[in-house]
């Protein structure tokens, strides 16, 4: 049943896709820069994403795993349609359809690209493209040699080279006038695509006069092609250039935002809210700003896998007038697992269904959210409208008496359940209770009929932005059955459950509103409800077919147990062991055991785990098994009269006789009356990230271990590159701080060891909390002291300093709350050490450890 559960049916055909092109409405963009419908005048606002899979990594790793282009777009476009999206952008890869003079190749990137298009018409999603990306298609990989004019110069040059121009002007003209054969239209006569933007995040080094020479060659060129459509230029990059842009007749400008950077290479940890509560548009009073729509071509808060962020962008977003938001970018289902394509961004309906729920509630933002609308400053800000966002439960909500759509467990009541028209979801609320941890929709389709969609449960096995690779699984599906109750007036409390997708036969009553659900699709139909309609598999509904279905087969081959030990416990007190057990079907126990135990022990000392929600086990290890030292441990899990051993992931019982690990996971224990270290110098990273502001300056670090007698040190040294540069030291220190709460009660003093400081007069260190708030204190770099203790009644409400940095390059670098919140230890998160003042290039300063007590 799985196997066939999952075949998409990709015979769709919807009315839209048989309408004359006269009467399909198109995007016009007033005198005043709006983007208007050609059949009402009315605004329009659009909210999707990027999607590459004709194209470079995306396109050769489908081919790598055996699996078929178009099928993998089906799948994909199906899920843009569910989960709300209208709008869709790419930057086309000139060089896999190009060759050295510009001329387009007909080849399958160009087909899948026309397949793509034609398949986003029929849901209605509206696209624009960028003409060319002027780089290679390697990434992740090496680029792959094509013919492609765009390997022939620099991109910091093609601009201004004659040949490069020639080129371009001649790939150009031949692009927007290529015929699609799945629609049978042309680019530029296609009213689906919107607009074209001319290339992506050029790089201008030569004079602004040749940048406006070069806009304008490439917009003559678009004429004569026959072209009426709006054209975009990205403005964000070259800001000397700014006014050469708004000098030309361009009707469209483009922007990117990456708040939390790009490429960490691990997951950012912390309250990123204060990053994306304003956009501000430096040059924004050049003449001619007001006259050109506003696009963001691409954004994502790269490297955060929580679903609390999209509607905040996107409502920052309206507020500074922007009518095209398109996220960067959507994982193929077929290698979302992996995370291949850009490490550093990681979305997908089925892998990460928080943040997917997440992005259909920020589309709703874009649909509602008017132009220009404003909003309080954050923390102010995080009830908006009929919306809400949360960094401490990791959800973003939006609750109208027609849509209740939640990231994950709340519990807000629906303002009015009985008017629900629309429920999309992971976890728990008042109105659905299901322990799977897929997403799951419901649609009504009329009085006393409702639609259920489920997606398989998703899992994370280990960090999806470290270093990937298609032969380390970071994701996996797990397809289980699982209980779900509904409480919907509509349906009441007895109802009758008849899959609908290929291959569901599944037939079930509701008992209390209750009934067992796996992943596919189903028809909920009230006790005694006549339909006034037919509905069958093939009914067309809105953009979908009822009957559609697109998942991933069951990844989970056996079982795994995931687990993260404390960072560290305190003696003589209770401690908690939390894990997952994945696996297709529950285990007949999970049990822990201690260093203590052997085979030849009559007794052993073993701790049976609970089972307390899907696949989440607990257990409480008594306080007189937590001694100062280190607490030691196993998890071995028994099914079918076989047993497995974690974390060494080995077939067997720690009491057989031949088991021959000695693999445990260790939590170091500590007494209560024991510092809190927050810093330990061991090697030259010691999870301590390094920033200066502005970026162009840097640090450099060494290991200091030359006095065998103190602690290791880490001396570093600046490069100053610019003016007015502050140096940033931070370490995420919240699990150290969970893991102490007693001690935490009583703890007055940060302490850091510092010494050897060379052209530093002043430092100040504190602490970022849970609410995006900096707290700290200022104290002389003093080079003789070298213990350092900061009084924690001193640390005074700060600016944040908004890192790593954010792109573009324009946005502020600081967040300065209206009213501070007093700082609490508990809401501790992460440690800050900072310079104040400009430094000699000569400056030095040598860290060692740093606690509270």
């Amino acid at each position: 049943m799985k196997l066939a559960l999952s075949v998409l049916c990709t015979f769709i055909v919807f009315t839209v896709s048989v309408q004359c092109a006269e009467t399909i409405p198109t995007i016009n963009i007033d005198k005043n820069g709006i983007m208007r419908w050609s059949d009402n005048r009315e605004e329009a606002s659009f909210y999707g994403v990027n999607y590459t899979l004709p194209f470079a990594h995306a396109y050769r790793a489908i081919h790598y795993i055996g699996k078929n282009h178009k099928e993998a777009i089906d799948k994909d476009v199906y899920h843009f349609a569910r989960l709300g999206f209208n709008a869709y952008r790419i930057h086309v890869w000139d060089v896999e359809i190009s060759d050295s003079t510009g001329n387009l190749i007909e080849n399958e990137h160009l087909d899948l690209l026309d397949y793509l298009i034609a398949k986003l018409q029929k849901r209605n999603i509206r696209i624009l493209l960028t003409t060319m990306t002027n780089f290679g298609n390697g990434y992740p990989e090496k680029n792959q040699p094509t013919e492609g004019f765009s390997y022939l110069y620099d991109k910091c040059k093609i601009h201004s080279d004659k040949n490069a121009v020639l080129a371009q002007t001649n790939y150009i003209r031949q692009f927007v006038q290529h015929t699609n054969p799945y629609t049978g239209r042309s680019y530029k006569d296609d009213p689906y695509i919107i607009g074209f933007e001319i290339n992506n995040e050029p790089c201008h080094a030569e004079t602004p006069e040749q940048t406006k020479k070069y806009i304008n060659q490439m917009l003559s060129a678009l004429k004569k092609a026959g072209n009426t459509k709006a054209v975009f230029y990205n403005v964000s990059h070259n800001l000397s250039h700014v006014n050469a842009y708004y000098d030309t007749s361009i009707q469209g400008t483009t922007y990117q935002w990456y708040p939390s950077g790009l490429v960490a290479g691990h997951t950012r940890k912390g309250n990123f809210l204060p990053y994306v509560d304003d956009y501000h548009i430096p040059f924004s009073k050049i003449s001619g700003f007001d006259k050109k729509t506003k696009a963001v071509y691409e954004f994502d808060p790269a490297d955060i896998i929580g679903s609390y962020i999209y509607p905040a962008m996107a409502r920052t977003f309206r507020s500074k007038g922007f009518q095209w938001i398109t996220q960067f970018a959507y994982d193929p289902l077929d290698i979302a697992w992996a995370n291949t394509e850009y490490q550093t961004h990681c979305l997908n309906l089925a892998y990460t269904p928080g943040k997917a729920i997440s992005m259909k509630i920020a589309a709703e933002v874009a649909y509602t959210i008017p132009r220009h609308a404003p909003f309080e400053k954050y923390p102010n800000d995080t009830l908006f409208n009929n919306f809400h966002v949360s960094y401490l439960q990791n959800l973003s909500e939006l609750n109208t008496p027609e849509k209740f759509f939640y990231s994950n467990r709340t519990t807000s009541l629906p303002v009015m359940p009985e008017r629900l028209e629309e429920i999309a979801g992971c976890g728990n609320s008042p109105t659905v209770q299901y322990e799977g941890t897929g997403a799951y929709f419901l649609d009504r389709l009329e009085a006393g009929l409702w639609r259920l969609e489920v997606m398989p449960d998703a899992i994370q096995l280990c960090d999806p932005f470290g270093k990937t690779s298609l032969k380390k699984e970071a994701l996996t599906v797990v397809w289980n059955t699982w209980n779900m109750k509904i409480e919907l007036p509509d349906l009441g409390a007895d109802f009758n459950i008849t899959g609908v997708n290929t291959g569901n036969t599944y037939q079930n009553k509701s008992s209390d509103a209750t009934f067992p659900i796996q992943p596919g699709v189903y028809l909920l139909k009230r006790a005694g409800h006549t339909s006034s309609h037919s509905w069958t598999p093939s009914t067309a509904w809105k953009n979908i077919l009822l009957g559609e279905f697109a998942a991933p087969e069951n990844r989970s081959k056996t079982c795994a147990v995931l687990h993260q030990p404390a960072k560290a416990a305190e003696s003589n007190k209770p401690l908690l062991i939390e894990i997952q057990v994945i696996d297709s079907s529950f285990p007949d126990s999970v049990l822990l055991y201690t260093d203590k135990i052997s085979f030849w022990y009559k007794n052993n000392p073993v701790l049976k785990m609970k089972r307390t929600h899907a696949y989440t086990y607990q257990v409480e290890v008594p306080a007189n098994e937590i001694k100062e030292g280190f607490f030691k441990y196993t998890i071995v899990v028994f099914k079918n009269g076989k047993t497995r051993t974690f974390p060494a992931n080995v077939e067997g019982n720690p009491l057989d006789w031949d088991y021959y690990t000695t693999e445990y996971w260790t939590i170091p224990v500590v007494n209560t009356e024991n510092p809190i270290d927050l810093l330990t110098i061991t090697d030259e990273n010691s999870g301590l990230e390094r920033y200066a502001i502005p970026e162009w300056s840097y640090m450099t670090a060494s290991l200091n271990t030359k006095n065998r007698k103190e602690a290791n040190l880490l001396d570093f040294k600046f490069t100053i590159n610019a003016p007015d540069t502050r140096f940033i030291w931070r370490k995420y220190i919240k699990e150290q701080i969970e893991a102490r709460q007693e001690t935490l009660q009583k703890v007055r003093y940060l302490c850091l060891i510092l010494k050897n400081t060379k052209g530093i007069e002043r430092l100040k260190a504190g602490f970022v909390t849970s609410d995006g708030f900096t707290y700290t204190s200022v104290f002389k770099a003093d080079s003789n002291a070298d213990l350092i203790k900061i009084p924690l009644s001193e640390l005074l409400p700060d600016k944040t300093n908004l890192l790593p940095s954010p792109y573009p390059v324009f946005l502020g670098r600081y967040f300065v709350p209206d009213a501070p919140i007093p700082f609490r230890t508990t809401a501790i998160e992460t440690l800050e050490i900072a310079t104040l003042d400009d430094l000699p290039q000569d400056a030095e300063i040598s860290l060692g450890n740093v606690w509270l007590e």
